[in-house]
């Protein structure tokens, strides 16, 4: 593994990721096709992971991953891992666990590096589903929330 930037392109059912790391971790996923087929540990190990996950076969990652951004970013991020496969919350939920504005939590969101393994379509506004800056927008969003069961939600 080396300490360059790297990418791999994982094919996914909604779309190609791109996914890039840096010194042995995940630093950020992009819903574009791209050129990347690095062998490097890491990457392979998302593309193990990723591809699990899109076959139903996976339901969590383990994966090194390094949220570049400010500590709110961080903290939001964090918050996005402990939603489980299936289960949603809100930003309001979010924003409590925070003391901050629902609105700051949706813009974390909206900036989260790493969709997917960080689970950002998990998060919904108290009224609807709120945005998805990835892959086709709000339609990937709704796919990936039917993708893991969770489509009881959007009836």
């Amino acid at each position: 593994m080396s300490d360059a930037a790297a990418s791999r392109v994982v094919e996914t059912p909604f779309g190609p990721l791109l996914v890039r790391a840096e010194e042995g971790e995940i630093t950020r996923i992009t819903w574009a096709p791209g050129h990347g087929r690095a062998e490097d540990s890491v990457l392979i190990e998302a593309e193990t992971q990723l591809t699990a996950y899109f076959r139903g076969e996976r339901q969590s990652f383990d994966l090194p991953l390094r949220v570049k951004g400010g500590d709110f970013q961080r903290a939001v991020c964090d918050q996005m891992l402990t939603i489980p496969f299936g289960e949603t919350l809100t930003y309001g939920d979010i924003a409590g666990r925070l003391d901050a504005p629902p609105q700051a939590v949706g813009q974390a969101c909206g900036g989260n590096p790493i969709p997917v393994v960080i689970p950002c379509h998990r998060v919904l506004g108290a009224t609807g589903l709120g945005g998805y800056s990835g892959g086709q927008g709000i339609e990937t969003k709704v796919a990936l929330l039917r993708h893991e069961g969770a489509a009881g939600l959007l009836i």
